[in-house]
């Protein structure tokens, strides 16, 4: 092995061009590619920036030559020589240095390397778990790598914009009380008060507030967030928010800030940004229209509201759900007329999944509405759905029976997989949308009480306050999410900041006094000591890095990520710990130690 010594890199592995033709340069990078053709060894070097060819030729120095034989796959390198034109035939257009090759005149190995458990040279499928395992070495491939350095630019772009617009970045506890916010907390035991825990933050909510009752004005946070929920593909036990919180504004300030931000991270990382202002939408219209409140707007197949068209209808299905309450609905599948019953009995099972009973289905023929259940309607009532539907011959009617809740989800989940399926999601398309007017509170049937769409803090509609002792699900909140492509990329509201309408909410959520001093009195305290009018928003960087770069998981621009089952394949981690650690922090196992 051999040492740097006083080799100086002179330049990156893709800095190199035709300008420094002839002139002497020390690389220094990792062994991508080795190819020997007729005794001259031509070896891939890369680095962070890209790849450079270095070229090992026994007439220009033999002993170096003889050296590079022994090279391998991903080991570390140093070279010194001298740029030169590769012959036409040899050029590769698709690197920034393929004009160009380093012939070497002198080749330290910094290191060698095992053969590395997949390669790193092919766009070859590698299991999750070996990646996350070898995680160091999957960040060596130039998709991964290329997705944290635009993460980089992505942040430092969102400090310099919010910092130039006079807001102060500052650190909130990592360690604090737990408060029931929505998710399970991450507990952390306290050695020096027995029996006592800290919670990790699932947001600096709280504190946010409390520093714009300090008069901190604007302040915002790259922070760490901990939620110990079910998985999924962009979930991840912890994550990272851009937070911020504004005094003295209202949401219309909130949200033009906001554009501008997005507009420009956007031109920053994929050179041209969104038209401003975006688009907005009542929570009520988005339910309405998508059957969700984050609509994917790139595509049509909106739902429509059949209940007062087949009332009365023949068909029992629909007319028990009718009875109950419930509603009918259906998504004109324009052009889909053609599907075999085996694509129906799929799209069938998926609705399944999300609560459907069962499907119904009509296909729109040139002479005729074909399915079995066809029979239960009137003339008037075929009329009326084939208005209302713009219904064609050639198309497939899908309908939902049931509950609100679930022909919404039902019908909200079948519309995007038939925009996969039919290629309706323009990957060059980013649709922003903001949703608004979303409900205070939300009846949970299982606790039978309400509870907070968002967060207890959200401020109420003001003309809405009278029917917080009466009518509280008709209660809207001042509260907007901003939606890009079918994905909720941030949330916020204006707050609470009188303490007679906080603990008028807290009375419609059902936490008496006592609880609300336990658990909030410290904010209580605050707002009656003079805190301005407020609001912010945050935003989930993993998920909107995840977007900007068109990765399909967040895990592909998270350094070091969690697996669905929030493990780390990479430090065993979370790890057992011995009985002494657990004895020093007063609590007892109810497992037995390992031998």
């Amino acid at each position: 092995m051999d040492s740097m010594g006083a080799l100086k890199r002179t330049h990156n592995c893709n800095e190199l061009g035709l300008d420094h033709l002839g002139k002497e340069c020390i690389l220094m990078g990792w062994v991508l590619r080795r190819r020997d053709h007729g005794g001259v060894i031509f070896i891939d070097l890369r680095d962070r920036w890209g790849i450079t060819q270095v070229v090992f030729n026994p007439e220009v120095n033999a002993a170096v030559h003889a050296k590079a034989h022994q090279l391998r796959s991903e080991w570390v390198l140093a070279v010194r020589g001298h740029v030169a034109r590769r012959p036409d035939d040899m050029e590769n257009p698709k690197l920034a240095t393929g004009a160009i090759e380093v012939m070497v005149d002198e080749l330290r190995i910094l290191n060698t390397s095992e053969t590395p458990p997949f390669p790193l040279d092919e766009d070859i499928e590698v299991s999750d778990t070996l990646r996350l395992q070898y995680r160091y070495l999957d960040l060596r491939r130039p998709e991964i790598a290329r997705n944290l350095i635009l993460r980089h630019r992505a942040v430092q772009f969102v400090r310099s914009y919010l910092n130039d617009r006079n807001f102060l970045d500052i650190e909130t506890p990592m360690l604090t009380r737990s408060t029931p916010e929505g998710a399970r907390d991450y507990l952390v035991p306290s050695r020096v008060n027995a029996g006592r825990f800290y919670a990790l933050p699932q947001s600096p909510q709280l504190f946010k507030q409390l520093l714009m009752v300090a008069g901190m004005d604007r302040y915002y946070q790259i922070v760490k967030c901990f939620r110990d929920e079910d998985l999924r593909a962009d979930r991840q036990p912890e994550f990272t928010q851009i937070d911020m919180e504004l005094s003295f504004v209202d949401e219309e300030d909130i949200m033009s800030l906001v554009e501008g931000m997005i507009a420009g991270l956007f031109k920053e990382i994929k050179g041209k940004g969104p038209e401003t202002p975006f688009p907005r939408m009542s929570y009520d219209e988005a339910m309405r229209r998508f059957g969700n409140d984050k609509p994917d707007t790139r595509f049509g197949l909106e739902l429509v509201d059949l209940s007062e068209v087949l009332r009365g209808c023949g068909f029992k299905v629909f007319q028990t759900a009718l009875e109950k309450g419930g509603l009918v609905k259906a998504i004109n599948a324009k052009g889909c007329g053609n599907f075999s019953r085996k694509d129906l009995d799929d799209l069938t099972e998926y609705a399944g999944r999300f609560g459907a009973k069962g499907m119904a289905w009509i296909k729109i023929k040139e002479d005729e509405w074909q399915s079995p259940i066809t029979k239960f309607f009137s003339e008037t009532e075929i009329a009326a759905m084939r208005e209302a539907l713009a219904a064609e011959p050639g198309d497939l009617i899908l309908f939902a029976a049931d509950s609100a809740k679930v022909v919404h989800q039902v019908l909200s989940e079948l519309r995007l997989e038939l925009g996969r399926r039919l290629g309706l999601m323009d990957a060059d398309k980013d649709n922003f949308l903001w949703v608004t007017d979303f409900p205070l509170l939300e009846y949970d049937t299982e606790a039978k009480r309400y509870t907070a769409v968002h967060h207890p803090f959200t401020a109420p509609c003001e003309e809405d306050m009278p029917l917080l002792t009466t009518e509280p699900e008709k209660v809207k909140s001042r509260a907007y999410d901003l939606v890009l492509n079918g994905n909720e990329i941030g949330g916020g509201s204006i707050r609470i900041h009188r303490p007679d309408v906080q603990r008028e909410v807290f009375k419609a959520l059902s936490i008496g006094e006592d609880e609300a001093r336990d658990k909030f009195g410290f904010l209580l305290r605050a707002l009656d000591l003079g805190a301005p009018p407020h609001g912010g928003l945050a935003f989930g960087v993993d998920r909107l890095m995840m977007l900007l770069t068109g990765a399909t998981s967040i895990r592909d621009v998270i350094a070091f990520p969690k697996t669905q089952k929030a493990t780390c394949p990479l430090t065993d981690a979370p790890s057992t710990v011995s009985r002494a650690q657990l004895t020093e922090l007063h609590l007892r196992p109810d497992w037995k130690e390992k031998e």
